[in-house]
């Protein structure tokens, strides 16, 4: 006799992804495109959860344009609805300079003009993290954001049978 099967969430519900130029353009385009995307599963504009989805993406794009740039090369933006989060990350194809680690992100004097990118996505995401591009080179920076009642989100984005 089998044992019966134990039902499971899904892990993956819903992936957005989408090139775009390394470009101060391309890095807006993202935010309005992740905001549009997030809107179609269910999480409104102006909520909690979409405005610190469009900090995050904001953020990062920016940096992949900023710091991640290679010539005649995109940067890739994902976003995922997985279990009980917003899954958001930003691909680029430039190995170095790497991002800190999460634990190694220091907080910027009050008068430094730059540097609050990433401690900006520490304070905001759940989760994040520096990863290797597969395959190289590049780096993909990966944060999620915790959405509650994510499984309601799940049953209205479901297409009609």
């Amino acid at each position: 006799m089998t044992a019966p099967l134990t039902p499971q969430q899904p892990v993956t519900v819903r992936t957005f992804t989408q090139r775009l130029s390394a470009t101060p353009r391309g890095a807006r385009l993202a935010r309005h495109l992740a905001l549009n995307q997030l809107h179609a599963w269910g999480i409104p504009h102006g909520c909690d959860a979409s405005d610190t989805i469009a900090v995050i993406v904001a953020e990062l794009t920016a940096n992949a344009v900023i710091h991640g740039r290679v010539p005649g090369r995109d940067f890739e933006l994902r976003l995922s609805l997985v279990t009980g989060s917003v899954r958001i990350e930003v691909t680029d194809t430039r190995t170095a300079p790497r991002p800190p680690d999460p634990g190694a992100v220091r907080t910027p004097e009050p008068l430094e003009e730059s540097g609050r990118g990433l401690a900006l996505v520490a304070a905001l995401a759940a989760r994040w993290e520096v990863l290797d591009r597969e395959p190289p080179p590049g780096k993909t920076v990966r944060a999620e954001v915790d959405v509650p009642g994510w499984l309601s989100l799940f049953r209205w984005a479901q297409p009609e049978a």
